[in-house]
């Protein structure tokens, strides 16, 4: 069962990341630092690896001269997400 879990979701801020995205169509980095109460570095560090594993995909724009980061989430990561609630919802089942 504990094998089916997602190791790219096993820290808080990921699992709140994810979750953020799973809801939003697409949030900038400001939103989800103020979403989380974590500092720049923190959501930085965590945003790397989800956008490595090609879980989240990021845009960089500008809101009128002011450079604009937003985030979405991609099919593989909704999808690998969904997996990953799955497999703690059937431990939850096993232990109850």
């Amino acid at each position: 069962m504990i094998d089916k879990l997602n190791k790219a979701f096993d820290n808080r801020i990921r699992l709140g990341i994810m979750s953020v995205l799973m809801v939003n169509e697409d949030v900038n980095f400001n939103f989800l630092k103020e979403m989380l109460s974590i500092t720049d570095g923190n959501l930085a560090s965590h945003l790397k690896p989800l956008e490595e594993q090609k879980y989240i995909k990021i845009k960089k724009g500008f809101l009128g001269k002011k450079t604009n980061t937003t985030y979405c989430i991609t099919k593989i990561g909704e999808k690998a997400f969904r997996e990953h609630i799955a497999a703690l919802e059937e431990m939850l089942k096993g232990i109850s």
